[in-house]
């Protein structure tokens, strides 16, 4: 039995990679309809060899559909989610619009897929950075559990999405060779930055996403708190993030720092971090194995190492993970939550 799948932002970066783990995972489609804006209706885009023509979200064509995956703004989803809704879709939105809603489930299915039990049609999928990290943090917190978590994350251009991976490039190749000016020793001569807020070559900056004013906390930190509170049911965990955007194309890494309400030894940890589905442990640092963004793209795996007590914090230990920002971060787990509501494994 096959099913009738949307996908709406088919022509960005994410849905590309949603067209290719449907492909990649065998996922049962009778029907595929592609939507995006109306300046992209009538490119076609490739599944399975065949061509399918992108139509406009906006003429609204979700009868007959059974689900939807949107990787569009919040702004569009919070118009077009609805909608979808009511023609009786199942949304599997990927933006922030609803994951802060207290009727909508927050889903990582590995961590907390219970929670698609009665939602109401619509169903979101968390943060980026949020996804890699709490699938090093919920292993220990579903063993002895967690009290505080302090994350740094290293964030991919392609966060931005295909515009932001454009922008990176072309500065990287612009700045590659002017040596004297990435060393401050001549003004360095690059197009001035549009998705980012700093040169983005050769560069990072503790910003990803915006500052509103008179704040100190971005909206991307933010996010990575609420949101993990509401995925491992903690509502008084306490998390601090620090954010930074780094020149890597593929594949976000965040260091955390732990406090556990019971102790574990990094042995234990290990070996839950073994046992996890969607976890590969890759610790043995003086082998040089550890966690890479690079080691991390295009692969399904949140990959965890580095793993070492903390002495100063309370039951405290330290985490590295890396993983596909666009997969495991975003379009996979789009895919595996669909996968269970439509009960196909």
């Amino acid at each position: 039995m096959g099913f009738n799948i949307g996908i709406s932002g088919a022509t960005g970066v994410t849905g590309e990679v949603t067209l290719r783990i449907l492909q990649e995972r065998g996922f049962p489609v009778d029907s595929l309809r592609l939507f995006a804006s109306r300046r992209s209706a009538g490119q076609k885009l490739k599944f399975k060899g065949t061509d399918v023509v992108v139509q406009a979200l906006e003429d609204g064509n979700f009868a007959g559909l059974d689900l939807l995956i949107s990787a569009t703004s919040a702004a569009i989803a919070r118009q077009w989610a609805p909608r979808a809704v009511q023609a009786g879709v199942i949304v599997i939105d990927q933006s922030s619009a609803f994951r802060q809603d207290p009727s909508v489930p927050l889903v990582v299915p590995e961590i907390n897929g219970a929670d698609l039990a009665g939602h109401n049609g619509t169903i979101a999928g968390p943060n980026c950075t949020t996804a890699v990290a709490v699938m090093a943090v919920a292993p220990l917190h579903l063993a002895v559990g967690v009290e505080s978590v302090i994350s740094s994350s290293y964030q991919a251009m392609s966060g931005k999405g295909r515009d932001g991976i454009l922008e990176f490039l072309n500065a990287s190749a612009s700045a590659v060779n002017q040596s004297e000016g990435l060393r401050g020793h001549e003004s360095l001569q690059v197009a001035a930055p549009v998705q980012f807020p700093h040169l983005s070559a050769f560069n990072l900056f503790p910003q990803c996403e915006e500052f509103a004013a008179g704040k100190d906390t971005s909206t991307e930190e933010e996010k990575m708190e609420a949101e993990m509170r509401k995925m491992l049911h903690a509502p008084d965990l306490v998390v601090h993030a620090t954010a930074v955007r780094v020149p890597v194309l593929v594949g976000h890494s965040v260091s955390l720092t732990i406090s556990l309400k019971e102790p574990l030894s990094p042995q234990q940890a290990r070996r839950l971090f073994e046992s996890f589905p969607g976890v590969r442990l890759l610790d043995e640092p003086s082998e040089r194995r550890y966690p890479t963004p690079l080691a991390a793209a295009g692969i399904d795996e949140i990959l965890v190492g580095r793993i070492r007590t903390v002495p100063f914090v309370r039951n405290g230990l330290s985490v590295f993970a890396c993983g596909d920002n666009l997969r495991k971060g975003n379009a996979l787990n789009a895919i595996q939550v669909a996968e269970q509501v439509l009960g196909i494994r």
